[in-house]
């Protein structure tokens, strides 16, 4: 309890100093008056994002890096510049998707389904997370969404199983579905909310990042990834009780309504837009025309009702993403992304000439940043993308490289805090959660998982042309 109280408040302390310093004593002399206190602003944006002191939220942090770029008279069209970006008209759909699949009753169905067709062992249930995982990360990226789905159906199954509460099975069968709901969709860029956001973050910097890039670099680590962390699960957090044939009867029981016709409206819809995704280079629409139409037929189909508008988006991380998008107009601006890569890019020179040694040594890094950036990793993109055509530049990496060192690493859940939907998951789980002994082996078991997928995906990324 008690470092639950001092942290969030010696972590952003620690970072309002430094951000108070470096607008009284202006310290950088590669920044003008304008650049030191913007960068102070940024910190403090920072500060509420990663560490929330006084609950405050997302967006408050935003507003405020939008209140001092006004006070400094940066351009309108630079503060926000994260709304018009389309990448974020990306990500409004993608609430409605998951509100959709709540709603309609769609994702519950379909995870129900595929625990029912599970034979009476923990292989086969263990491995029935998999194609739950990846169907509702196809349907919606919204992972808040399949969490909500999928979590409730975990602990209804320790329930009906009568696993003990804290046990490995009980464990077990929580984690693999919370990292099932998260690590699948990570694969393709509309599968997570970090693929708009990242898609909009590399626009800024002068980088078209498509489908089919996203797909060729992360879609084989993410699967290998995937795989070796269920196996890794079943082998090291080895259920001491054995399930019986009457539970899984049970779960095979419970009872589901007849497919109604929203239901069936909401399926064809999203599975539209995954496939619309995927074929984007034959009909040349982009991902946001995709997704604003689907949007818009739920309402015309009568899904969604207008009073769904307010319910279904979430508008306070609306207003956070879209001013974390403004970083890079706002970096370049000021100064500071110049100032930044004069940091960063002679940093990597001891390990950019290896292309193994650069990857493993900069998702290390990133995983071990994980325990820092809580904030769905979202800061931390923002601040890389300016730099990484400056690291191209310098060393032939291609920004690509870095979508799997991000996604991989934002994934990470060693600690009870690191991940928000680590503790989404365990709030809805209450007391029959997974005990923190059982997380951390299980998120070291998907970072060692994560190193396996990278010796299988350097090789390809090679041939690709990634490297020089």
């Amino acid at each position: 309890m008690l470092q639950k109280i001092k942290v969030p408040y010696i972590g952003s302390g620690f970072m309002a100093l430094i951000a108070v310093i470096i607008m009284a004593a202006r310290p950088i002399a590669d920044l003008d008056d304008t650049g030191h206190i913007m960068l102070g602003a940024i910190i403090l944006a920072l500060c509420i994002w990663i560490f929330k002191p006084f609950k405050l939220t997302y967006a408050i942090g935003g507003l405020l890096l939008a209140l001092f770029g006004l006070i400094v008279e940066l351009p309108p069209t630079v503060i926000f510049s994260g709304f018009t970006q389309t990448a974020l008209w990306t990500l409004v759909p993608a609430f409605f998707f998951g509100y959709t699949l709540q709603k309609t009753g769609l994702g519950r169905r379909i995870a129900m389904a595929v625990i029912k067709v599970c034979r009476p062992t923990y292989l086969s249930l263990i491995f029935a997370w998999i194609p739950i995982g990846m169907i509702l990360s196809i349907l919606t990226p919204a992972t808040t969404v399949r969490v909500a789905i999928m979590l409730p159906i975990a602990v209804q199954c320790g329930e009906l199983f009568d696993l003990k509460k804290g046990s490995k099975g009980n464990s077990l069968i929580l984690l693999t579905s919370f990292a099932m709901a998260l690590i699948p969709g990570s694969g393709w860029l509309t599968g997570v909310i970090w693929g708009p956001f990242i898609q909009g973050q590399m626009a800024n910097a002068g980088i078209d990042l498509t489908f089919g890039d996203w797909l060729g670099v992360l879609l084989v680590p993410v699967i290998i990834a995937t795989i070796l962390l269920v196996v890794g699960g079943l082998l090291l957090l080895k259920p001491e009780e054995k399930l019986s044939k009457e539970a899984i009867e049970a779960v095979k029981k419970q009872p589901m309504e007849k497919m109604g016709k929203n239901e069936m409206i909401s399926a064809v819809i999203l599975i539209s837009v995954f496939g619309l995704s995927l074929t984007a280079n034959i009909h040349g629409l982009s991902t946001a025309i995709i997704c604003i139409a689907a949007m818009l037929c739920f309402f015309v189909f009568g899904v969604l009702e207008t009073k769904d508008f307010n319910a279904a988006a979430n508008w306070n991380l609306v207003i956070f993403i879209a001013m974390a998008f403004s970083l890079g107009p706002i970096f370049s601006a000021t100064g500071i992304s110049d100032w930044l890569s004069g940091i960063v890019v002679p940093a990597l020179a001891p390990i950019a000439g290896n292309p193994w040694l650069f990857v493993f040594s900069a998702t290390a890094f990133m995983f071990l940043w994980s325990l820092v950036d809580v904030a769905m990793f979202l800061p931390t993109i923002s601040i890389m993308a300016p730099i990484l055509p400056k690291i191209q530049e310098a060393y032939q990496i291609s920004p690509f490289v870095w979508l799997a060192v991000f996604i991989l690493a934002g994934n990470a859940f060693f600690l009870a805090y690191q991940n928000m939907w680590a503790v989404m998951s365990r709030s809805i789980a209450e007391d029959r959660a997974w005990t923190n002994k059982h997380q951390s082996r299980y998120g070291l078991i998907y970072f060692a998982a994560c190193l396996i997928a990278l010796v299988a995906a350097i090789p390809m990324w090679i041939n690709a042309g990634l490297f020089g």
